[in-house]
């Protein structure tokens, strides 16, 4: 029997100059028993990119901003998108056969649902990421009107997000571009009352070109800081800062770079300060404590790339 589409979800993709990875990764969507509709952010890539997706047969729309958004391409694949839910993927990244329309079933279920993050299995071995793991074992307590464990942090290229909750929280926030964006985007929805939960049922696949990308490590670290600056105690923020500017001073790789591009944000970052309401600092420090603890349930500079 012909499987019957699922409008749902719409799936969108963000790529940059990776031509061959991103044409498997339609291939694979475009395999999916629900067959979604897919967007194609080109974040600035070359022309060669744009004529390969639009002639592949997943029929993808393509969206040019003519530069590299960032992470900010999967804010215009949500506005674009004519379905209730919206499924990120990268251009090394797809989701499993059934996966979105289990989604869409949990997220029809359960109407606080803001955000829900997958299990990830990276590379052709299925090797289970860290993140899996420190997500399973968050510090958050069940919550009865939401599946899977309540989280503070997600891979954005593995997660499901309702597009209502999504554009009412601003999407990814401008000034972190791309590195450890995830985390002020499950802050925001939490703060607004939606639900950000980690469902292992729900399968992605990441097939990561080694070496991961060009100053990742720089970006995370910065937008740690920033993150902290943003919506946490300064007394948080400053500690991170320290710690920073430390490793700066010590010449460890990437820290001088990344303490430049904090600097260079701090204006905007304390302009957009906005402190979390009590209820959800409170699960942060949670977070917190447990990351400390050798278990962190959220993405960060501690995240293998």
């Amino acid at each position: 029997m012909t499987p019957v589409p699922d409008s749902r979800v719409t799936v969108g993709v963000i790529t940059r100059d990776r031509c061959a990875s991103l044409l498997r990764t339609l291939d694979a969507l475009g395999a999916l028993p629900e067959r979604p509709p897919v967007v194609v952010v080109d974040n600035g890539s070359d022309e060669v990119t744009g004529r390969a997706v639009r002639r592949h047969a997943s029929g993808a729309r393509v969206l040019s901003p003519g530069h590299n958004t960032g992470a900010l391409g999967r804010n215009l694949a949500v506005l674009d998108a004519d379905t209730p839910y919206v499924a990120f993927s990268d251009d090394d990244s797809w989701w499993a056969p059934g996966a979105l329309g289990r989604a869409a079933d949990l997220l029809d279920t359960h109407p606080r649902l803001g955000l829900l993050a997958a299990r990830t299995l990276v590379g052709p071995e299925g090797t289970e990421d860290p993140l899996n793991a420190r997500l399973a074992a968050s510090p958050l307590p069940a919550e009865p009107d939401l599946p899977g464990r309540p989280v503070l942090g997600f891979l954005a290229c593995a997660c499901v997000v309702r597009r209502e909750a999504f554009l009412a929280a601003g999407g990814f926030h401008p000034l972190l571009f791309f590195g450890g964006e995830e985390t002020l985007l499950a802050y925001d929805l939490t703060a607004r009352g939606w639900g950000v939960a980690y469902e292992p049922t729900l399968t992605a696949h990441h097939h990561p070109e080694p070496g991961g990308r060009h100053g990742r490590g720089p970006a995370l670290r910065r937008n740690e800081v920033l993150t902290l600056l943003m919506r946490r105690p300064l007394s948080a923020a400053f500690a991170a800062a320290a710690r920073l500017a430390a490793a700066a001073v010590t010449a460890r790789p990437g820290a001088r770079q990344a303490l430049r591009e904090t600097l260079a944000r701090l204006p905007a970052a304390l302009a957009a300060r906005r402190r979390l309401p009590a209820r959800v600092e409170r699960a942060a420090r949670l977070v917190d404590a447990s990351a400390r603890a050798g278990c962190p349930d959220r993405t960060g500079p501690d995240r293998p790339s």
